[in-house]
């Protein structure tokens, strides 16, 4: 029953705008570069909206707090990509997804690690996706590698969704 309910969920919201003669929203259908575009966008715009002290707030003591979940984004985006092989930034340190909390630094941190993805993938090559990495004790392409972060982010920015109504925030993109 859940998994037909998520299935008509997502028709509703991917096909919804179509059906009622709206336009769909800017990256949905245009492929990854496109679609990271979207989830970039969203993550950001709903970044920014979030008020300065609802960084803070988590569901529960043992949950990741709002600025946390940002800062997971964004380590897990340089530290994915790092697999494929650009380097972890230099001013990266340990544990910065618990320490790093004002908003301002943790929308500029998310900003990088979605640039430092875009950029990258735009420069990889048919070849260079087609080439075989290693990590979690499996082998994947490098294009594994890049949806593993497109869905990675797109599975956080349902959590922020989240998070930001139980705080009374309302995500941009809804209020048209």
């Amino acid at each position: 029953m859940k998994r037909v309910l998520a299935k008509a969920v997502c028709l509703w919201i991917l096909c919804g705008a179509a059906a009622y003669g709206q336009k769909a929203p800017e990256g949905i259908w245009q492929g990854y570069d496109g679609e990271w575009k979207h989830v970039s966008q969203q993550l950001v715009a709903l970044a920014e909206a979030t008020p300065a002290e609802k960084f803070a707030w988590r569901p529960a003591p043992e949950v990741r707090s709002t600025s946390e979940v940002y800062m997971h984004i964004a380590e897990a985006n340089f530290y994915l990509l790092s697999v494929t092989g650009p380097k972890m930034p230099a001013d990266w340190k340990e544990s910065m997804d618990n320490s790093v909390t004002s908003k301002a630094e943790v929308i500029a941190w998310l900003k990088r690690s979605l640039e430092a993805v875009r950029v990258a993938h735009r420069e990889e090559t048919p070849g260079d996706l087609k080439r075989t990495v290693h990590i979690a004790d499996r082998n994947t392409t490098v294009d594994g590698m890049y949806l593993r972060i497109l869905v990675h982010d797109n599975e956080h920015m349902v959590q922020l969704v989240a998070y930001a109504r139980m705080t009374g925030v309302v995500p941009p993109w809804t209020k048209e």
